[in-house]
């Protein structure tokens, strides 16, 4: 536990609060509305980005830790006087706006690396609504709020927002396009395909050539594939340049003596 101010009052008695009820999960404290803020913080950035500091009394690291995934400085300010405001006199404005802050904070994680859907739903957890994994959630968030649902509302809208936001940058993967020939496609029809149905022709022809979608190096793959379906080896090749050359020569040279003896005989 810290006894020094670190960056309000309120913050500082929110994180050694949180500290101290981290064995008792289920307990008034732990669950109270700004501990279950710095519990979401925590989740987000990771024990050590929030604790670390605060142990330190490194204001400033605590700062960089949170703009590490793109928010804001001004927004993290906006954000920790909220959190005093909200402490001093709780309302329901603040308390809307305080959760929409740490939606917004885990929208610019998402944005910035991949999140599990584990990851997701603690978020969703600890967010204040009917769906919440603590009964003092849910019935805080009835007192506090006309519409029990918003802030849960907020965080499906971000998040679905995300996703197809991810949906539409996703470029077309253009193949050999002697495959999709060789499958009697015309380089008219790929180009007219959308995403969607450019990745299942996609899949067809990986599976025509019997190559693994999942496999590391599948386009060198196929380039070896259309090229050998293209260029059939000779009944009589081995694969090899040099054996086919000598293999050649020794039925030329086979035939010339068979002639050769036939001659002398006859």
């Amino acid at each position: 536990m810290n006894k020094e101010i670190f960056i309000s009052e309120s913050f500082t008695n929110s994180i050694n609060q949180y500290l101290r009820c981290k064995n008792k999960p289920d307990g008034i404290e732990f669950n109270s509305f700004l501990v279950v803020l710095v519990r979401i913080l925590v989740i987000i950035y990771d024990e050590l980005d929030i604790v670390n500091p605060f142990y330190l009394n490194k204001e400033e690291v605590l700062y960089r830790n949170l703009q590490k995934y793109g928010y804001p400085r001004n927004s993290i300010v906006s954000f920790f006087n909220m959190f005093n405001k909200f402490d001093e006199n709780p309302s329901e404005k603040v308390f809307i706006e305080l959760q929409k802050s740490v939606v917004d904070m885990f929208s610019k994680k998402k944005k910035a690396i991949k999140v599990s859907s584990g990851e997701i739903e603690k978020i969703k957890g600890l967010l204040f609504s009917p769906d919440a994994c603590n009964s003092l959630i849910v019935s805080y968030n009835f007192m506090m709020t006309k519409n029990p649902y918003e802030v849960m509302n907020y965080f499906i809208t971000k998040i679905s927002e995300e996703e197809n936001e991810v949906k539409s940058v996703r470029k077309k993967e253009f193949l050999n396009l002697e495959a999709y020939e060789i499958l009697r496609y015309s380089l008219d029809e790929i180009e007219k395909m959308s995403v969607d149905e450019l990745d299942a022709v996609n899949k067809k022809v990986y599976n025509f050539f019997n190559i693994n979608v999942n496999t590391i190096n599948k386009e060198y793959l196929l380039n070896k594939a259309v090229y050998n379906y293209s260029h059939p080896k000779s009944a009589f090749s081995t694969g090899n340049g040099y054996v086919d050359i000598l293999f050649y020569l020794a039925i030329t040279a086979t035939i010339g003596f068979v002639i050769f003896i036939l001659t002398i005989i006859f």
